[in-house]
């Protein structure tokens, strides 16, 4: 009886170790699980934040990829513009280059005009009579003869020698039917006395331009169109009247050749007009 008591605790004994035993194991893997469960957690949280960045990163390149489409396109169609704005802007440089050509033909063509004017004018009065000055400003010729070779003192009657140079002038308006010529009387500042037919300076200025015109159309042929008679009296100086000498350089009649080149002044200034457009 004992001995089945013994055999039956001894056995009881060793089962119950081999249970606890097992159970460690249990716990083991049961805690190994755990960790791996928690490890895996880990894990996927952090997949799962990684995957909400990467969404957000996706999105912002979709709408910067949309956004650089986008762009690409109005970068074509300015290109596309810029282009065309180009080819205008090109044309229209083309076209004023064209406008300026012109316009430097025009004034070129007058230039030689007014040369051909000097030359011609210089060639037939002469240089050599120092009352006697020919010049070119703005365009315009001017002829200045000293009152001394034209008339006496306080006189508007023109003198022999004065004709001679008259001639000579005559001759050149004669030969440019398309000029124009203007005579202009000055004198100095001294006020004039006046007599019966004269008053002031305005009157002789304007009496001695009136006789010059006279000589050119009467007696030398020149077209009475072609004449302008003006008197400046005293008002437009060469030098200031402080000397006698300088009063005599005052006292002169000048004429002014203009040639009748209307054409050219109209077609510079209507191109002027579309180079300003």
């Amino acid at each position: 009886m004992r001995k089945v008591l013994f055999l039956s605790l001894a056995t009881l004994t060793l089962a119950s170790c081999g249970s606890k035993k097992k159970i460690a194991e249990l716990e083991q893997k049961n805690k190994e699980c755990q960790d791996l469960l928690n490890s895996t957690t880990m894990k996927l949280n952090l997949c799962l934040t990684e995957k909400e960045a990467l969404s957000q990163q996706n999105e912002y390149l979709k709408k910067n990829n949309s956004d650089l489409i986008n762009s690409s396109k109005e970068l074509t169609m300015l290109t596309t513009k810029g282009a065309e704005n180009l080819q205008r802007s090109l044309e229209s440089l083309k076209e004023k280059d064209l406008k300026i050509n012109r316009l430097q033909d025009a004034l070129t063509k007058k230039d030689s005009v007014t040369l051909a004017l000097v030359t011609s004018l210089k060639k037939n009065v002469g240089l050599d009579d120092q009352d006697v000055n020919i010049s070119v400003e703005k365009g315009v010729v001017f002829i200045n003869i000293s009152d001394k070779m034209l008339f006496k003192s306080g006189s508007y009657v023109v003198t022999d020698k004065a004709k001679s140079v008259l001639d000579k002038v005559a001759k050149v308006i004669n030969d440019k039917p398309d000029f124009e010529c203007m005579v202009e009387g000055h004198t100095d500042n001294v006020p004039f006395t006046g007599n019966a037919i004269l008053l002031d300076n305005w009157d002789l200025s304007v009496k001695r331009a009136t006789a010059i015109v006279r000589v050119l159309t009467k007696d030398l042929g020149v077209n009475p169109k072609q004449i302008i008679a003006a008197g400046r009296s005293e008002f437009i100086p060469l030098v200031d009247n402080n000397t006698a000498e300088n009063r005599a350089t005052n006292r002169r009649t000048r004429i002014v050749i203009l040639p009748k080149i209307d054409q050219f002044y109209d077609m510079i200034e209507k191109e002027m007009k579309n180079l300003s457009k």
